[in-house]
């Protein structure tokens, strides 16, 4: 802050006047010393409002994703990766995790209303576990379902009982998150525009699409965003989500949570012909010339289909929480009964809104971009960078 005059007197002589009396004048010096004043105390109220830089861990976006809750486990096994190690923090105390102190996993089992947790020869029991890299930072892990599945996540991991099982949320990097995403929802011949393309997809989801959960963010199936593990840094889908990272798609400059299916009939719907609520995006049903020359075609047969109607959504969803979402794919079909059963002929995967991944990556074998991808797709949007 520059006042005029510093406290060194030779610097602040020109500053005195004379005054009547031949005296120096020291109204112009008390003027001086009031302005340093009232400018000190502006800086003291402005100064809560000045931007604060922190360390760049601090600036990156996460989310919350809970994990594995398909399984509704009451068993769990956390390891540390070679070469690591996993602190394991409870309100009575840490645990760490690493192959040269010779207990690299630990167990955690679900006990009526907390979490019984053993790691060699120690065992505490404890109402929430969460598990960090050395000095509470994110950190590689291997989380388990014995006898299930084993995936490999990186972030911070939260485990508490919730609804008789143990709920595991992992707070990570929303661009990790990205990259799990785009890796799990697509093919690994899928060409590099596509991948950029439902990667901006997926961000805008990740940015708009909070409040689907009450304890979580997300979770890790296709009710909202279907997640794995994180792709190979070298990996097409990693370059994908690093060419493109911090960009949105946005309506009247707002991002919003991205639909996308895995192929539609030849034409993409709108969530009014659906009967799902609308969004801030009013999406337009379009053309996708592959998916119309190359029709995914299936047939099914179930035991009881009530109420059942195509292009209905929230009927599909009732009947394939029930019997599987191979049961019935996709919201264009036919229905016929046949003795006790419902046979169920129709085209397309998903529910056919937004971005198609069958027509998005025909698009981008035919040498379109990323941002043509998505201006077919999602007409009247732009793409944004989003703060990070």
């Amino acid at each position: 802050m520059q006042t005029g005059c510093s406290f060194r007197e030779d610097e602040c002589a020109d500053n005195y006047v004379p005054s009547r009396d031949g005296q120096p004048g020291k109204t112009r010096l008390l003027r001086l010393v009031f302005a340093l004043i009232l400018a000190t105390l502006a800086a003291l109220v402005l100064l809560p409002f000045a931007p604060i830089s922190h360390g760049s861990q601090d600036t990156v976006p996460t989310v919350r994703i809970s994990v594995l809750g398909l399984f509704h486990p009451d068993h769990l096994k956390v390891t540390a990766p070679p070469g690591q190690a996993l602190v394991l923090h409870t309100t009575l105390g840490e645990l760490v995790l690493e192959k040269s102190s010779g207990t690299d996993s630990a167990t955690l089992r679900l006990d009526n209303d907390s979490i019984t947790l053993t790691a060699g020869t120690r065992t505490i029991r404890a109402t929430r576990v969460t598990i960090t890299g050395r000095n509470t930072d994110p950190a590689g892990l291997l989380l388990s379902v014995p006898q299930k599945l084993t995936r490999r996540y990186r972030g911070t991991l939260e485990i508490r009982p919730f609804s008789g099982s143990l709920l595991a949320i992992v707070t990570m990097d929303r661009e990790t998150a990205v990259a799990s995403v785009l890796a799990a929802e697509t093919t690994g011949d899928t060409p590099v525009e596509a991948l950029k393309a439902e990667a901006i997809a997926i961000r805008s989801y990740f940015v708009a699409g909070r409040a689907r959960h009450h304890e979580f963010d997300f979770c890790d199936t296709t009710h909202c965003q279907f997640l794995r593990e994180p792709p190979p840094p070298a990996s097409l889908a990693a370059k994908a989500v690093a060419a493109t990272r911090g960009l949105v798609l946005a309506y009247d400059s707002e991002p919003y949570a991205a639909m996308y299916t895995r192929s539609c009939s030849g034409r993409t719907h709108t969530p009014t012909e659906l009967h799902l609520p609308s969004s801030n995006y009013h999406y337009y049903s379009v053309e996708c010339p592959y998916c119309r020359a190359h029709p995914v075609r299936w047939t099914t047969r179930i035991s009881d289909a009530p109420h059942l109607r195509s292009l209905d959504e929230p009927a599909r969803l009732n009947v394939v929480r029930r019997f599987g979402w191979a049961s019935v794919p996709s919201n264009d079909f036919t229905e016929t009964k046949e003795g006790d059963f419902f046979i169920i002929s129709g085209v397309g995967q998903g529910h056919g809104i937004g971005l198609c991944q069958s027509g998005a990556k025909a698009m981008a074998q035919d040498g379109a971009t990323s941002r043509q991808i998505l201006a077919h797709y999602y007409p009247n949007t732009s793409i944004v960078a989003w703060p990070m």
